[in-house]
Parts: structure tokens; C-alpha cells; sequence
């Protein structure tokens, strides 16, 4: 079991195992197809088990889930698809119980076209007051018939939408999500209320959605490839949003982890300075191939940028956005691209898989806290969703070329040889789940000593445990050519072998943990991991 949560104002955000939980694929409480609020809640004991310190919930409140849940109608009222105001109340409280902290995602950027705002400025017409916490223009064009823009969406697709009285209002994603006005006070007001309303009900944090895309140049002008600033990414306004939430915040002993997608470094800790954001997430990393030398200058790179700031690192290997790790590291290009993404895409899983537990403990070994997407413990590869059953939007705006997020959202396996692998007593899942997936169960993993779950459960505990794991200095080994070696404090050191063939290991005195097993000759593998003593 996790530890009990400890006070308010430590610092367990610095090195926690935070599992991300994807409520509608989770677990399903009620029989009805869909992930609940029931369903995690009947399902701690597993995360307990587990050994993660706090879950990061992805939306769960009221939403037409356009965009699974990202468009977000009412921050107040929990979706009934998932359950009630009280169900989510009962959940975090019963989370704290077994030692386990709740996070939170907010979505700052857009609501739902079903939002009281948005329809209301959809009534009151051009020049109204309600518009003005929304982005509505005129067209250019002789009519007005053109977009007042050229800006790219952050989906495939148009960014403008055109309403019956002529005006053209604002989406960065898809039309069911119009962006907010941030320079409109009332935004900001009702944003830092949000943000008490879940703070008040015990969660400990809050994920930021989008967190760069908030403030947009007042005129909104067109974009130009390769000239700073963007007119709507990273914005210098936006900090002084993220000052006065953190002072929201620092009342409650909340902490803030932000999805900032940068490729400068210098700006990007700029988020993270000490009146801003806790943390944010290391997507450099996560998007990184299964090679040497791009791991460590990622690593690196990782490392220099947060010093500055004095903010933790943070590490993740896949989400509910992106290929799941099994299947991306079993690619002929291991890394991953929103725009490289493609049906058919072959994949050698038995490579995938170990190189998927090779990398988890890489990762579990590095200064910071680590992100665990819901199946990366069990080594879910990506699943292929038939044409008919897709639902996510990027699959359609796309024109059918993007196959969409669908296939790293599937419901778990909890069962093996129950209906729906026991992932609800009912109706089938939202999403159907593939035909081989009983040897992924969690009932079946469990009791083998040799499955992923296993070694995530071991891998946890030793990171418990063990003071020389999480926040803290590490240091590279020298070693030779496709192999990572560093060490941590108190004689722990990590190796991680990447080149086509086996390496000895440094001098030690035991080994804690292996991602596969060493060979006759007692080296290390190609695409295998091992923990050890010094």
C-alpha cells in the first residue's frame, strides 16, 4: 500500500509515480459500455497495490465528449456518463484513504459549443457583451466570407467557424470547442473559481490542458511561418495567468502540472519559475526514439532546462494522445509525430515489449516524477480500431488519414476469462477491445512473476524504498557505445542497454531489478534495463 499522503505544503510532487487515469476506458461501475467514477473507485485497491503516490483523472465533467471530455460544458457538474458530484467527492476522499492523491484536468483554452457561455453569445449577436469572452470577428472578404485568419489548427482541419448572422468565431481544435477570450476578465475569474471549487474537495493538483495556448495577440494576426512571437503559442501574457493561479494554489497546497509543448528550453522554464507552474510535462522525451545517444542528450537537455528554475523534472512514455509504448518501440522509427502517424504501420511487439520494460525502469530511475498511462503496466500495445468504431475527431478532420487516438484509449483488461475481460459486468465496451487481449489481464499478470505488471509492482516498490531513487543529482557512467549507464545516490545505479549486442555490467555488489534476464555469461542483453546495487 502507498504511503499516507503527508501535509499539504511537503514536497511529494517532486518525485511521486502518478498513474493517469482515462475514466471512460478504466473500469465500468454501472454495465452501461462506459468507464465510471464506480469503476476506479472499486479499482483502488489495485492502484494501491501498484504502488503510484496520485492519479491524474482526465476530464470527467459535463461534456458532449466531442473530444473525450476536453470539451467541457459545466466544470461543476461531473458527467452522468461517469457518475455525480458526490461519486467524484467519494472517490477522492476514499483515493487519500490508501495513501493516494487526486489530480485534476482543467482545460483552460476552450469549452464546449454546449457551454452556458457560448450559447449565450451565440443569441445575443455581433457587438454583444457575451461575445466578448469568446473570439468572434467579421469575415474578410467582399462579404465577410472569408476567415478573419489563416491560423493552423492544432487539429487537422479549419480554425474558423462561420455563424448563421455572418460573424466567425474562434477554435484552435475542433468547432464544438470555442476558445475563451483570456484578456476578458470574467475568464480569468471564473477559472480561478473553478479552481477553488476542486481544491475545496480534496485534490491535490491540477493538469493544465494545452497550458502555452491560452493568450492570443490582442490583434489576432496572420500567421507567418518561422516569425516570433506566435500569435497564439506562448504568448508573454500568459504568465500572468499562472502567477495568480499559483497564489490559488499556495492556499490549498495544490501543485500545478502543465502540457507545454516548446521546443525552447528557455521559454518553456519559464513556465516553471517559482510563482508559476510545479511542473510540466517532458514531451521531448516521450516522443524520443529507442536510441543512445538521442535518449541521453534528451535526458540532458531535460535536466539543464528545469535547473535553472530549481523545478523537478518529469517523465513519461505515452499517453492518451499518443502511440502506446509497446507498439511505438516496435516501429522501424521508435519516436513518435502527431504528423507521422499512419494506418498499417508495422510493429514487432516481442521488440516493443522489451524494450517497453527495458524503458520503465530507465525512466523510474531518472531525478523527477514519472507519469504511468492506465495499460502501460500491463503492456497494452496499441489496438487497431475498425474503420466503423472510430470516434476521435482528429481521425475525421483529418480526412480519414490520421487513424485518430482511439487505439491507446481502449478499455482495459481486468479479467481474462470474464465478459469484456471483466472491464464491466454489461453492455460492450465504448471501445471494442481486441480479440488477444486475455493474456494482457490484470488477473492473469498478477500472479506471474515474469509479466509487466510484475515488474512495474517490484520496480515501485524498490522506488519507494530505495532513498537514492527520485528527486536528486544523478551521474553518467562511462560506457561503451549504446549503453546508458548513471548512478544515483546511495550506491544505485541504472544500465540500460541499447546497441545490438551484450554488455558486461559495472562493478556491483547486487542486483536489485532486471528488465529481462541476463545471459550465461551474466551480461546484459540488447534492449534490457537492470537496476543495481554499487
Amino acid at each position: 500500500m502507498a504511503a499516507a499522503p503527508s501535509s499539504p505544503l511537503d514536497n511529494w510532487w517532486r518525485d511521486a509515480v502518478i498513474y493517469q487515469v482515462y475514466p471512460r476506458s478504466f473500469a465500468d461501475g454501472d454495465g452501461d459500455g462506459t468507464g465510471d467514477l464506480a469503476g476506479v473507485r472499486a479499482h483502488l485497491p489495485y492502484l494501491a497495490e501498484l504502488g503510484v503516490n496520485a492519479v491524474w483523472f482526465t476530464p470527467w465533467y459535463l461534456s458532449p465528449l466531442v473530444d473525450g471530455g476536453y470539451d467541457v460544458a459545466d466544470y461543476r457538474t461531473i458527467d452522468p456518463a461517469f457518475g455525480t458530484l458526490d461519486d467524484a467527492e467519494k472517490l477522492i476522499s476514499e483515493a487519500a484513504e490508501l495513501g493516494i492523491r487526486a489530480i485534476v484536468d482543467i482545460v483552460p483554452n476552450h469549452v464546449s459549443d454546449q457551454h452556458a457561455w457560448f450559447r449565450a453569445a451565440l443569441a445575443a449577436g455581433p457587438g454583444s457583451p457575451e461575445r466578448e469572452l469568446f473570439h468572434f470577428r467579421p469575415g474578410r472578404g467582399e462579404n465577410g466570407e472569408l476567415p478573419p485568419n489563416d491560423w493552423p489548427s492544432q487539429f487537422s482541419g479549419a480554425t474558423w467557424t462561420r455563424v448563421p448572422d455572418g460573424e466567425w468565431y474562434l477554435h484552435l481544435f475542433t468547432p464544438e470547442q470555442p476558445d475563451l477570450n483570456w484578456a476578458h476578465p470574467a475568464v480569468r475569474r471564473e477559472h480561478e473559481d473553478v479552481l477553488r471549487f476542486w481544491f475545496e474537495r480534496g485534490v491535490a493538483g491540477v493538469r493544465i490542458d494545452s497550458a502555452a495556448l491560452l493568450a492570443k495577440h490582442p490583434d489576432l494576426p496572420d500567421f507567418e511561418e518561422g516569425v516570433d512571437p506566435h500569435p497564439y503559442i506562448d504568448q508573454d501574457e500568459i504568465h500572468d495567468i499562472y502567477r495568480a493561479w499559483r497564489a490559488i494554489a499556495d492556499e490549498y497546497g495544490g501543485v500545478f502540472v502543465g502540457e507545454v509543448w516548446l521546443p525552447d528550453s528557455e521559454r518553456f522554464a519559464r513556465y516553471l519559475r517559482p510563482d508559476e507552474l510545479h511542473t510540466a510535462f517532458n514531451f521531448n522525451f516521450l516522443a524520443c526514439p529507442w536510441e543512445a545517444d538521442r535518449l541521453r542528450g534528451t535526458i540532458d537537455d531535460t535536466l539543464a532546462e528545469h535547473a535553472p528554475v530549481g523545478a523537478p523534472a518529469t517523465w513519461v512514455l505515452c499517453n492518451h494522445d499518443v502511440t502506446r509504448t509497446v507498439t511505438r518501440y516496435g516501429r522501424a522509427d521508435s519516436g513518435f509525430d502527431f504528423a507521422a502517424k499512419a494506418f498499417g504501420t508495422p510493429a514487432d511487439l516481442a521488440l516493443g515489449t522489451r524494450r517497453a520494460r527495458a524503458a520503465a525502469l530507465l525512466t523510474l530511475a531518472l531525478p523527477g516524477s514519472v507519469y504511468v498511462y492506465q495499460g502501460e503496466e500491463l503492456g497494452l500495445p496499441e489496438g487497431d480500431i475498425p474503420l466503423d468504431r472510430i470516434q476521435d475527431p482528429m481521425h475525421f478532420r483529418s480526412g480519414g488519414r490520421d487513424p485518430g487516438r482511439d487505439g491507446c484509449r481502449i478499455p482495459l483488461p481486468w479479467a481474462a476469462e470474464e465478459s469484456h475481460y471483466g472491464f464491466g459486468p454489461g453492455a460492450a465496451p465504448w471501445l471494442p477491445q481486441p480479440a488477444d487481449w486475455a493474456r494482457y489481464a490484470v488477473d492473469r499478470q498478477r500472479t506471474d512473476p515474469e509479466s509487466m505488471l510484475t515488474l512495474y509492482r517490484t520496480a515501485l516498490r524498490l522506488r519507494r524504498t530505495e532513498p537514492g531513487f527520485g528527486d536528486g543529482p544523478m551521474t553518467w557512467l562511462p560506457t561503451e557505445e549504446g549503453v546508458l549507464a548513471f548512478a544515483r545516490t546511495d550506491g544505485l545505479l541504472c544500465v540500460v542497454n541499447l546497441s545490438g549486442r551484450p554488455a558486461a555490467l559495472p562493478p556491483h555488489e547486487r542486483l536489485l531489478l532486471a528488465s529481462g534476464s541476463l545471459d550465461a555469461q551474466g551480461q546484459l542483453p540488447s534492449d534490457t534495463a537492470v537496476w543495481l546495487r554499487a
